[in-house]
């Protein structure tokens, strides 16, 4: 098998990822205007990715211990695609919550399997890889929220929109699927998830992360506007340049990770991380804590690919995986309301300072991506 055309593929699976989940995202309100669905009712029914996700993450890790991640990514990648489409015929918000356990289900099979499959490219490789594969899936959201958003701006339907991006979804994932490895990675004996003082620290690092990801993506507009009065269109900026900034670090990544150990690596996102949101909490001007949220996007970028990686070089990939994967979906869930329910007890400002808290600790649990390489 090509090692470029494996790479190319798992670069591929990737971004598809990060395309079908921000085209949902995209059209959000679109669909809560169609339903007439009120905040809480929306709520409730977006918990079905949750649920979804919960469900299918234990049973990706054992299919892909048991036969490997080419066909669980493979199978997973295309429901993931063709998923993109029931959200938007459901009736009401119980259709549209079972309609989004599908679309979280296939999402939590894809996100354990293609890490998986593109640990395995690394080991072959014997070069690191991982962050690029996070970067196509980041890049992947961005394309996704601003075609989304061009479509909505033209008067398209959620219909006509989910059902032409899906088809266009199983087209490029069909044509990248051919190229991934083959299951050399199964095991005879496996585990859908793993518990031992490595895995444990990993999905501490993994959940602090997904967390901070999760809550400046909910919270950091919210905190332009309501402490340092900026206008909608500097408020929407403060997610955007996090976004650009973890595209941009994450696209970097492996050439970091070529040259740094990945302790330093985590230890210095870690603190750049929190440095940069303390300092956007701080400042009472918008450009200054913008570029705070720049910061905290750059140190942020590499610790999850790291992270995943170490989790894929452990002994029974899949379950490894699983696990960490796992308690990054809870941190990444959880995060915005525990952020919400603090600000309510005190204020926005001294709730955020949590994930300054979280970012910091990376810094301490930074050792545990030490991992034994099975790279051949």
């Amino acid at each position: 098998m090509n090692l470029l055309t494996a790479r190319l593929s798992v670069l591929a699976i990737f971004f598809v990822h990060g395309l079908v989940f921000s085209t949902w995202v995209s059209r959000i309100p679109a669909v809560q205007d169609a339903l007439g669905l009120s905040t809480g009712r929306l709520g409730f029914a977006l918990l079905g990715v949750a649920a979804g996700s919960v469900v299918s993450m234990p049973l990706a890790g054992w299919l892909v211990s048991r036969y490997g991640s080419r066909p669980v990514t493979a199978i997973s990648s295309l429901v993931f695609a063709g998923a993109l489409a029931p959200p938007a015929f459901a009736g009401s918000a119980f259709s549209l919550a079972l309609a989004l356990s599908l679309l979280g289900l296939a999402a939590g099979a894809m996100d354990v399997s293609m890490n998986a499959q593109g640990v395995l490219v690394e080991r072959i490789a014997r070069k690191p890889m991982m962050s690029g594969f996070h970067a196509a899936f980041s890049i992947g959201g961005m394309a996704g929220s601003a075609a989304g958003g061009f479509i909505a701006r033209a008067g398209v339907g959620v219909q006509p929109h989910f059902i032409g991006a899906a088809m266009v979804y199983l087209v490029l994932v069909a044509a990248s699927i051919r190229g991934l490895l083959p299951a050399a990675e199964a095991s005879s004996s496996p585990s859908p998830l793993r518990f031992n003082r490595s895995i444990a620290g990993l999905s501490a690092l993994c959940f602090c992360f997904f967390l901070s990801e999760g809550a400046i993506a909910d919270w950091s507009g919210l905190h332009l506007t309501r402490s340092l009065g900026a206008g909608p269109a500097q408020a929407a900026m403060g997610y955007a340049v996090f976004s650009f900034a973890m595209a941009a670090g994450r696209a970097a990544g492996d050439w970091l990770r070529a040259r740094f150990s990945a302790v330093a690596l985590v230890r210095g996102g870690s603190l750049l991380a929190s440095a940069g949101l303390a300092a956007a909490l701080l400042v009472s001007s918008v450009p200054l804590a913008l570029a705070g949220f720049t910061l905290v996007g750059f140190g942020c970028s590499v610790i999850v690919p790291i992270t995943f990686a170490a989790a894929g070089h452990q002994e029974s990939s899949g379950g490894s995986l699983a696990t960490v994967v796992s308690a990054g979906y809870l941190g990444l869930f959880a995060g915005p309301p525990l952020i919400g329910m603090a600000a309510e007890a005190v204020t926005l400002r001294w709730a955020l300072t949590l994930v300054v808290a979280l970012s910091a600790v990376g810094a301490w649990l930074a050792p545990t991506v030490e991992k034994p390489e099975r790279m051949g």
